[in-house]
């Protein structure tokens, strides 16, 4: 056995799944961010409200990542 492979328990693997999901959706709205700014008439109010969205879901990542990844003191 590789002991550079932990032993996730469930919880752990629901936080890995859930983190990923976070990510892939942030992401996806800078994707949908940058597509909307480059429109001939931007929609403002649909960017701000994406930019806001997408900074409530980085919060949600960082606080995720805090719970998973361990604070090492080297």
């Amino acid at each position: 056995m590789n002991d550079d492979d932990p032993i996730l328990s469930e919880a752990e693997k629901a936080l890995h799944a859930r983190l990923k999901e976070l990510q892939q959706e942030h992401a996806d709205l800078d994707a949908s961010i940058e597509a909307l700014g480059c429109m001939p008439i931007p929609d403002q109010l649909m960017i701000a409200r994406l930019k806001r969205k997408k900074l409530v879901l980085r919060d949600e990542i960082v606080k995720i990542e805090a719970i998973v990844l361990p604070d090492i003191i080297a």
